[in-house]
């Protein structure tokens, strides 16, 4: 099986490859209080259908480049925001 993550998409800046943060949280053993700790990952995005702000699971590849290892398995969440809606219509 595969090494899968759900995270939020953090930057698109990149062509075919988005950002994503990954979350965790842990108990500390001794203080008993939950620590969250994140990670960011390169992500190959294909099709760029990505936007700021999804949450999409991520899903272990062949390394694509140098800090590339992951591709974007589906988008769980989208933020609705799309390309058609971003444009100003002409009045």
């Amino acid at each position: 099986m595969r090494q899968n993550f759900i995270g939020m998409v953090v930057s698109t800046a990149m062509s075919k490859t988005v950002k994503v943060k990954v979350v965790r949280q842990k108990l500390h053993p001794i203080v008993m209080k939950t620590i969250r700790s994140h990670k960011n990952y390169l992500v190959h995005d294909e099709n760029a259908k990505c936007t700021l702000g999804d949450i999409v699971r991520i899903e272990a590849c062949r390394p694509l480049s140098k800090n590339k290892h992951f591709s974007v398995a589906e988008i769980i969440r989208s933020t609705g925001e799309s390309q058609s809606a971003t444009k100003t219509p002409s009045a």
